[in-house]
């Protein structure tokens, strides 16, 4: 099945770019609610997965052990921008579980926020590792481990405890089989596995409602929630879409970017999850689409911003806009 256009950019008065993709959106009782294109096909959710793979540090009761509030489990399912804001909360983590930074295994990049890279070349300074975007969420895996008593090292590999764990999370509320046929290898090192737009999508549901799980998985998944929109510049950062839409429309649209070309997220007061693919892995049609699929509910979501095309002395030369495909949500 090949998936429809659901993105064009335009210049002038013609189409310069097309995007095609996928979108699932499911019910938290798992019915399919609406859904363009291929929604079956396994995809990496990359980073999407962030608030998921955050249940077990609260869940387990790390984040109370090491007295992680609401900040420090924002930055545990963020795909930060390294601005001293961030990196001081990963440290935050690290240190209330008696580690360094030489504990984490993501890797180092710079800042993706131009201020915090512009900062370290003025001062000569070096990137760490508590700048890369995913440090949070290594942070956190990390806390865990040293509440439940397991090693630190090798964390980040398949059969550690803290990996497993996080995977039996993912099938129970996916319901999907995750095993190694379907596992990749993140950008941070961590798992990655591949599930349908479709399991993605109930999967958020589920999360977002606490539709069937046991008590203390849906208090901790409401507490992971209620941390992304109360601080929304920590999971992602200034400007950023994630923390544009849930600062605005708070507690009632929670969303994660993922690398790729793909977005998650749901919304808790219709029970409804969701999921988005951009084939071709091109980050402003993935954002065009999951905009497009919330300002059906949510109008004011929509800004000048994510639709039209300015260069750089401000002229608008062209549009991003969704395609008729998206009647097929209705």
């Amino acid at each position: 099945m090949r998936n429809p256009v659901l993105i064009e950019l335009t210049r002038g008065p013609l189409v310069e770019s097309l995007h095609t993709g996928a979108i699932a959106v499911v019910r938290s009782t798992g019915e399919l609610a609406g859904a363009v294109g291929n929604v079956l096909a396994p995809v990496f959710p990359r980073s999407a997965i962030k608030p998921l793979q955050a249940i077990a540090f609260v869940e387990q009761g790390a984040a109370d052990r090491f007295g992680c509030g609401a900040r420090e489990i924002a930055l545990a399912s963020a795909s930060h921008a390294g601005t001293p804001a961030h990196t001081a909360t990963v440290q935050s983590i690290l240190q209330r579980a008696g580690l360094g930074r030489e504990a984490l295994a993501c890797g180092v990049h710079e800042p993706m926020d131009p201020g915090a890279a512009r900062q370290l070349l003025r001062t000569r300074a070096q990137a760490s590792s508590l700048h890369h975007n995913c440090s949070g969420k290594h942070a956190a895996m990390l806390a865990t481990a040293v509440h439940e008593g397991e090693p630190t090292e090798a964390y980040w590999q398949p059969d550690h405890p803290v990996q497993m764990r996080i995977a039996r999370v993912l099938e129970e509320l996916s319901g999907c089989r995750l095993g190694p046929e379907v596992r990749g290898i993140d950008g941070c090192s961590v798992p990655n596995w591949a599930m349908p737009l479709r399991a993605l999508a109930q999967a958020y549901a589920r999360f977002a409602v606490g539709e069937k799980m046991a008590q203390g998985r849906a208090r901790a998944c409401r507490r992971i929630a209620e941390a992304c929109w109360a601080h929304p510049d920590l999971v992602a950062g200034t400007g950023r879409l994630d923390t544009r839409v849930m600062s605005l429309l708070q507690g009632k649209v929670l969303i994660k970017s993922g690398a790729e070309g793909v977005y998650c997220g749901a919304l808790p007061e219709l029970r409804l999850g969701f999921a988005v693919k951009i084939d071709d892995g091109a980050k402003r049609a993935a954002e065009a689409a999951v905009l497009r699929v919330i300002t059906r509910i949510y109008p004011d979501a929509q800004d000048d911003s994510s639709t039209s095309l300015v260069n750089w002395q401000g002229l608008e030369v062209g549009a991003i806009r969704a395609t008729s495909a998206f009647e097929g949500l209705d």
